[in-house]
């Protein structure tokens, strides 16, 4: 198979084009904006990891600036209900009739901010809209716009005041990506962007510009569909998907569902970077961002403080690369 033609009008030159975009505006988060795009193109979802003001707000503004889509935020408190999500029927003052008043889940990027603050309840809400791609209301099925993408954030579940996501709706995430405090260098970077004048909240002065369109990621879309997988990805795939099911330190090992996300993951990279077909090295790529989060440690491993991440990778290791 040959290298994708490489065209500077084509989506994934567009595409490709958002990092450097983001990057004016955002220091030191590469791997995240990579991750942001693998999941626009897979029609996914993303949980994001990082304590505060690591960029999290930034970073979807930017993106969605240099995508030319639009982008809300939603603050999820204990008090929070679902129809705050999804919207709700109100009496128009003017006619004196019911008429549907759309909540922020009616956007292009939704970052769900501490999404486990927020009861069940309205984190089911949220998850059905992003599993759906559609909200229902008053017995009225209304589509969200697309692309639709959830950036959610989430504390650490010793804090008090925290609903933890179970197992089944963690599975909904197409992966987690870790923000993480970026090294001095960086930092330094920021604070000097910030010295001259940077102001986070209008990106645009930042120099970010829009590169690419909702069309590019739906063209996107329909080319990662089209990219080849062997029979040996795939059974390589599903050997780390039982690997992890036979760890000695894990209760839950990784689903069918999570295998077919990483297949969608791995297609997505290798588009991204110019290929048409998948292979081993775009799986490992993908594996801990896809996987970490569906995985579960046995009561007497989290005893020890045995580090989800280094299950993942011994349980990889083990997987006989194909050649």
């Amino acid at each position: 198979m040959t290298e994708m033609d490489l065209d500077k009008h084509d989506p994934r030159e567009r595409l490709v084009a958002v990092r450097t975009e983001v990057a004016k505006a955002v220091v030191g988060q590469d791997a995240a904006v990579s991750g942001l795009l693998v999941a626009l193109l897979c029609g996914g979802h993303v949980l994001m990891e990082g304590v505060p003001g690591v960029a999290k707000t930034l970073l979807v503004r930017s993106l969605a600036a240099a995508l030319s889509v639009e982008n809300r935020r939603v603050q999820f408190t204990p008090d929070l209900m679902p129809g705050d999500i999804t919207g709700s029927m109100v009496i128009d003052s003017r006619a004196g009739e019911l008429s549907f008043r759309e909540g922020p889940v009616f956007t292009n990027l939704l970052l769900a901010d501490e999404i486990n603050r927020t009861p069940p309840k309205t984190q089911s809400a949220l998850l059905e809209a992003m599993e759906e791609g559609q909200v229902s209301v008053d017995g009225v099925s209304r589509a969200l716009p697309r692309p639709f993408l959830v950036a959610a954030t989430q504390n650490p579940v010793e804090y008090e005041g925290t609903y933890p996501l179970p197992e089944a709706q963690l599975d909904r995430f197409l992966l987690k990506v870790v923000l993480p405090v970026p090294p001095r260098e960086a930092e330094v970077e920021i604070l000097r962007r910030h010295a001259d004048g940077f102001d986070p909240r209008d990106v645009t002065a930042a120099g970010v510009r829009p590169v690419a369109g909702p069309a590019d990621i739906l063209a996107g879309q329909e080319a990662v569909r089209r990219v080849a997988v062997t029979p040996e990805v795939t059974g390589y795939i599903v050997d780390i998907a039982r690997a992890t099911r036979e760890s000695p330190s894990l209760e839950l090992g990784v689903s069918p569902r999570g295998a077919t996300a990483l297949l969608r993951a791995a297609r997505a990279w290798a588009w991204l970077n110019g290929r048409d077909f998948v292979t081993p090295d775009d799986v490992k790529a993908l594996a801990q961002a896809t996987l970490v989060h569906r995985l579960g440690l046995r009561p007497e491993a989290e005893l020890e403080g045995v580090d989800v991440a280094q299950v993942l990778s011994a349980a990889l290791g083990s997987v006989a690369v194909p050649r």
